[in-house]
């Protein structure tokens, strides 16, 4: 999917923003390298005398996985499965992996998370562009081929493959979770080679390693929902994955409406509640990818609920009338800069 001019601005500021002041020599030389993958551009930077090398291995891991889960390369194996009529095709570890983080957070939240609501999203136009509202007959009838528990991934005991395979009515899209999975695997990479000090920013997706050279934590901005050049304040954070599920990120206006891509996939609409942006803190990147969509799905009550019962990650929402509400892991973290917003903290 196209991204906007201010889409790339916000990108290069948000990194901007998490870099250090001051990083020109020693292990505080950085190198950076923008890369094209999985629908938008990630900014890598790495730093010490292992970066230059490192930045090629980050940027493989990212192209990678954005090989295995397009909808539209006929090589990928999403494709293949999406096309496979009912058949069980061969994915690998990864893609396993990202569909059981997925199948989790569906689980614990009662749907709210979806990977088959790839129909959905194409009926709405956010695949192709032609933004259209679906009339009531055709919803009805898509939802008919939703549901997580039509996704059946098995492992063969004897080579070890995974074998996923889909009902011929059913196709899934992995964008709730690829870019947290593309970020961990770049990270990894760049750990492999010797890096301690680096930070990716990939849209509403940011995912450091370590500290910053000089030892101390990366400020991670957190965009304003209702201004994309302009930010509400920043994250002080040590080394962590940051998502952000945003309407503003994919959105189009029908007769005065606005329409977004988070679909709810209960009611084939887009998510309606109170919350205007959801950022997730969490170590795992791609389970703060999935969080963060289930999480905006599911609205403030039933997501401070998750938290309450579910533990590993932090929350910062932007609510429609005009609030910032932090879980209280996040007390002393959160430096805000911007916005007539007010601010508290849950336990």
């Amino acid at each position: 999917m196209k991204r906007s001019f201010q889409h790339i601005l916000a990108l290069v500021l948000c990194l901007a923003l998490c870099l250090p002041l001051c990083a020109c020599t020693g292990e505080g030389k950085s190198q950076t390298k923008r890369v094209s993958a999985l629908g938008g551009l990630a900014d890598i930077t790495a730093y010490g005398k292992n970066a230059a090398a490192a930045l090629p291995e980050a940027e493989a891991a990212l192209t990678s996985v954005d090989a295995m889960v397009s909808t539209f390369d006929e090589n990928s194996r999403i494709y293949a499965v999406n096309h496979a009529d009912g058949k069980a095709v061969v994915v690998t570890a990864q893609v396993a992996s990202m569909i059981e983080t997925a199948r989790t957070v569906s689980k614990q939240t009662d749907g709210a998370l979806d990977l088959t609501v790839y129909p959905l999203m194409d009926a709405w136009g956010f695949l192709s562009g032609s933004y259209t509202v679906p009339d009531e007959d055709t919803i009805a009838e898509l939802l008919t081929h939703i549901g997580m528990n039509r996704v059946n991934l098995s492992a063969d005991q004897e080579s070890g493959d995974y074998m996923l395979q889909l009902p011929a009515d059913v196709q899934i899209t992995l964008d709730c979770v690829a870019r947290g999975a593309a970020t961990n695997a770049a990270i990894n990479a760049m750990r492999a080679k010797g890096v301690k000090s680096a930070v990716i920013s990939m849209g509403g997706n940011v995912q450091t390693l370590g500290l910053k050279p000089d030892g101390s934590k990366w400020n991670i901005a957190i965009m304003d929902p209702n201004d994309r050049n302009a930010y509400i304040g920043y994250l002080t954070l040590g080394e962590t994955a940051v998502v952000t599920s945003s309407p503003t990120e994919l959105s189009f206006t029908q007769r005065g409406a606005l329409y977004h891509h988070i679909m709810n996939p209960e009611t084939g609409m887009p998510a309606s509640t109170a919350i205007r942006s959801m950022t997730v803190v969490c170590a795992d990147a791609q389970m703060a990818d999935c969080l963060s969509t289930a999480m905006f799905v599911l609205g403030e009550r039933k997501a401070l609920q998750y938290w309450r019962d579910h533990h590993g990650f932090e929350m910062l929402m932007i609510t429609q009338d005009g609030r910032i509400v932090c879980t209280n892991g996040l007390y002393g973290t959160f430096t805000q800069t911007g916005g007539d917003y007010k601010v508290s903290y849950l336990k």
